[in-house]
C-alpha cells in the first residue's frame, strides 16, 4: 500500500501554439494561482504579460526536477508542450519523483493535432521522432507500415526524410507536412514524396505519410532479404491475416531444411506461401512446391511469387496427400498447418522424402507436438526439437515495448540413407 503524500500536488499543464485560448478553463485557472510556474523558456511566448514574467526557465530536464524540489508545499505549475504525457516532460518527472506527486493536464499534442488536420487515424500509426534515432531504422519500419506520423528535426527535414524514402525505393505513400500547428500561420502542404523532396518547411513541424490505396509495387521493392522477410510483405487474406509462418520462424525453419541450390522442395499447407517462396530464393536452381487445398490462399501463393519475382516455384491447388502424388520426390520437406492431420501428413510425407533429405515441421499445440514426435524418434536418429518463444521489440517515440509471437514447437529430422 503506498502512502499518501503530503502537501498540494504539482500540475504538469499542456500548452499548445494557441497559447491560453486553447486551454481549459481548469488550466487557465491553475497557471494563474500558481505559486511556483516552471518550464522551457519557449513556452514563454505562449503566456500573456501578466503570467510571462513568473516562468522559471529550465533548461532540461534535470533542471526542472531540481526547480520542482526545491518548490516545497509551494503551489506549483510545470508547463509542457501539447500533450505532457506524449513525450518526454511528464514521464519523466513522474519516473524520477513519483506519480503519486503530480497531476496531469493534457492539451492536444502536434502529433495528434496533425493527424486530425489530414483527418487520418492515428491509432495503429507507427509514430517516431527523429532525433535520436537512425534514418535507417524509420525507414525499415515505414516500408511495412500503413501510416506514419514523424517529428522531423534539423538534420532531417520534411525534404531530406521524403528523398531518403525515394532512394530506398519506397514511393506508396502520399505525404503531409503540417507547419505550426496552432498557430496562425498554420499551413499543411499535401503532395508525393517527390513533391515533399523539393519543398522546404519551417522548423516546427509534423511530417505524415499515408499509403496509397492499392499503390503498385515492383518485385525489387519488396522481400529484398533472402530469407526472413517481413510478414507485412506477404499479401494474406484477410479472415487467416497474421497465421503465416513468422520470420524469425521461418528463418530458422529455412536453416534446417539444409537446402541445396538445385534441390526439390515441397511446402505443404503453404498458405500464402512465404515458407516456399523463400526456399525458391534459396534452392534458385531447383524447384519449389506449394501445396495449399484453399483457393484463395492458392492465389494469393502465386500473386506472391510475382510480387517476390520468384519464378521457380509452382503452386499445386489440392489436398494432401493427393495433390503431391505426381510430384516429383522432394530433397527437403516443409510441413505446416495447425489442423489435427499434422502428424498423418508428416508420416506420409515422410514416405516421399528421398533418403538423406530434410523434414521440418512447425506445431502449435503440445498434442501435434508429441504425435510427431512419437513418429520421428522411430523413423530417425537425429529429430531435433525447439520451442521458439520470442517477442518482437516495438518502438514508440523514445520507448521500447515488446509484443509477444504466440510459441510454436519446430522439429527437424534426417531421413537415414537406404
Amino acid at each position: 500500500m503506498s502512502s499518501a503524500v503530503q502537501g498540494p500536488k504539482v500540475h504538469i499543464v499542456g500548452i499548445g501554439d494557441d497559447g491560453l485560448d486553447g486551454m481549459t478553463a481548469q488550466a487557465r485557472r491553475l497557471l494563474e494561482e500558481a505559486e511556483v510556474l516552471v518550464g522551457p523558456d519557449s513556452c514563454a511566448s505562449l503566456l500573456p504579460e501578466s503570467i510571462r514574467g513568473r516562468l522559471e526557465a529550465a533548461a532540461n530536464l534535470e533542471e526542472l526536477v531540481e526547480r520542482i524540489e526545491a518548490a516545497g508545499g509551494r503551489r506549483t505549475v510545470v508547463l509542457a508542450s501539447g500533450d505532457p504525457l506524449f513525450y518526454g516532460t511528464a514521464r519523466y518527472v513522474c519516473g524520477r519523483l513519483g506519480k503519486d506527486r503530480f497531476e496531469v493536464v493534457p492539451h492536444v499534442s502536434s502529433m495528434q493535432l496533425a493527424f486530425a488536420r489530414v483527418k487520418e487515424s492515428w491509432e495503429d500509426a507507427f509514430l517516431a521522432n527523429l532525433a535520436g534515432q537512425s534514418i535507417e531504422r524509420v525507414i525499415d519500419r515505414i516500408r511495412t507500415s500503413e501510416t506514419a506520423g514523424l517529428f522531423t528535426n534539423e538534420e532531417w527535414p520534411p525534404a531530406a526524410v521524403a528523398q531518403a524514402l525515394l532512394d530506398n525505393g519506397i514511393d506508396a505513400f502520399q505525404a503531409y507536412v503540417c507547419e505550426n500547428l496552432g498557430s496562425p500561420d498554420e499551413r499543411v502542404t499535401q503532395g508525393s514524396l517527390a513533391d515533399i523532396a523539393k519543398d522546404s518547411f519551417a522548423p516546427l513541424n509534423v511530417m505524415i505519410l499515408v499509403r496509397k490505396a492499392k499503390a503498385p509495387e515492383q518485385a525489387g521493392q519488396v522481400g529484398t532479404r533472402l530469407f526472413g522477410n517481413a510478414d507485412e510483405y506477404f499479401l494474406q487474406s484477410r479472415p487467416k491475416r497474421g497465421l503465416l509462418t513468422p520470420a524469425e520462424v521461418r528463418a530458422l525453419a529455412l536453416a534446417e531444411l539444409a537446402l541445396a541450390p538445385t534441390g526439390v522442395v515441397w511446402d505443404v499447407g503453404a498458405g500464402s506461401g512465404s515458407v516456399g517462396l523463400e526456399a525458391a530464393r534459396l534452392a534458385r536452381d531447383g524447384q519449389v512446391f506449394a501445396i495449399e487445398m484453399d483457393p484463395d490462399d492458392h492465389a494469393l501463393i502465386r500473386e506472391n511469387a510475382v510480387r517476390f519475382g520468384v519464378t521457380n516455384l509452382t503452386a499445386v491447388l489440392g489436398r494432401a496427400p493427393e495433390a503431391w502424388a505426381d510430384l516429383p520426390a522432394p530433397d527437403a520437406i516443409y510441413v505446416g498447418g495447425s489442423g489435427r492431420d499434422v502428424a498423418m501428413l508428416v508420416e506420409e510425407a515422410w514416405g516421399r522424402l528421398k533418403p538423406g533429405g530434410r523434414l521440418v515441421t512447425a506445431c502449435n499445440s503440445i498434442e501435434n507436438l508429441a504425435a510427431v514426435h512419437a513418429l520421428l524418434r522411430a523413423r530417425s536418429g537425429d529429430a531435433a526439437y525447439w520451442m521458439i518463444n520470442l517477442a518482437r521489440g516495438i518502438e514508440q517515440l523514445d520507448r521500447i515495448r515488446f509484443e509477444a509471437i504466440n510459441p510454436v514447437f519446430l522439429i527437424a529430422a534426417t531421413k537415414p540413407a537406404g
